[in-house]
């Protein structure tokens, strides 16, 4: 099994070298062995209406969340200041008042 890398434009698993280069045969890019190819992708969380989300942000939860492990649940129309971006299944670290540290998916709030 061959340790080449993906294809960067495309993402094909298909590229082959030729002397110094990577060569993708899908999409016929081209590029350098040494050369380090970085493309900067923001990512973007929005809401559950599509509002693009930052850091600080002030949002409502839209839903009742039971909250795991607990008896407790969060309730529609809670306000939550201050938002954390972060990577990973749950996209919000903040902090919730009478419940403390909480995870929450962006789509189960709306932006304020």
């Amino acid at each position: 099994m061959s340790n080449l890398p993906k294809c960067s434009e495309c993402g094909s698993v298909y590229t082959y070298e030729d002397r110094d280069m990577y060569i993708c045969p899908e999409c016929a890019y081209e590029w350098a062995k040494d050369e380090e190819i970085e493309k900067t992708k923001e990512r973007v969380i929005k809401d559950v209406n599509g509002n693009i989300l930052t850091e600080g942000d002030s949002v409502t939860v839209i839903k009742d969340l039971k909250v795991k492990g607990t008896s407790s649940v969060i309730k529609v129309g809670t306000k939550v200041k201050n938002i954390h971006l972060v990577d990973g299944d749950h996209d919000i670290d903040c902090k919730i008042s009478g419940i403390g540290a909480m995870k929450l998916k962006s789509i189960f709030v709306k932006k304020i």
